[in-house]
């Protein structure tokens, strides 16, 4: 890796889509990192990993892989076997192990308002779409968030299935082989920070806290996010 910077893959979550890593993208283009923003589809946890594996293995190089939310379980499913994968960074996210969903894990500590902040979409054939309402979009998903930004956020979300957030993980999780990076957002309501801290010291990760911090801690806090990518990067390539 010497001379050459890894590639940074960020994975959204749900009730989000790209453009919300744009901030730190562009910290992260400026420091000499490539990155690519990976398209998340929210269908199901097992065919959303599939499309992230298959974008990972036409990427040459190393690659630092930070998932947010429920991309932090689409990145633990995906990043598996990968050797190019030299790092884990999550951000407010779902670290699950084999067997366990979004929805068990946010479940396993009280505080989180998600379950009073979805507004369902019914789909042809029984499944459903989730979104977050937006009418409580700003307090419960992007309190720290100015809220002009967050109703904007609000406005382009994309929904997930109930069957992404409720599949449990496949497979060995990425986590168990793969070095890995938290980062905490102290005053999320949608992921308890207690859960947070659970899921992230079960992985053995470097943990940083933004005690303040909403659930969209990258979007608020993007200096402490770029630092924790780049630190990533830097510490994945001493060990190479």
């Amino acid at each position: 890796m010497a001379g050459k910077n890894p590639t940074v893959v960020l994975v959204h979550g749900a009730f989000a889509d790209g453009s919300g890593f744009g901030t730190i993208a562009k910290r992260l283009v400026a420091d000499g990192y490539p990155v690519v923003a990976a398209p998340n589809p929210l269908r199901g946890l097992s065919s959303d990993a599939e499309q992230l594996r298959a974008l990972l293995a036409t990427i040459e190089g190393p690659i630092v892989l930070v998932g947010h939310s429920y991309g932090g379980a689409v990145v633990s499913t995906a990043a598996g076997g990968n050797e190019q994968v030299k790092a884990l960074v999550y951000l407010a996210a779902f670290v699950p192990e084999t067997g366990e969903s979004a929805q068990s894990l946010v479940e396993k500590f009280p505080g989180s308002t998600v379950g009073e902040s979805l507004k369902p979409v019914p789909l042809p054939g029984g499944q459903v779409d989730l979104y977050i309402d937006p009418r409580v979009f700003h307090a419960n998903f992007a309190a720290d968030v100015p809220a002009d930004e967050a109703a904007l956020l609000a406005v382009t979300q994309r929904p997930a299935t109930g069957v992404a957030l409720g599949e449990p993980a496949p497979g060995s999780q990425a986590w168990h082989t793969i070095r890995s990076y938290y980062l905490v957002g102290g005053a999320d309501r949608i992921i308890p920070p207690a859960a947070q801290e659970f899921m992230a010291q079960r992985a053995g990760s470097t943990v940083e806290v933004v005690p303040d911090a909403s659930h969209l801690v990258f979007v608020s806090h993007p200096g402490a996010t770029v630092a924790l990518i780049e630190r990533a990067a830097q510490e994945s390539a001493d060990v190479d």
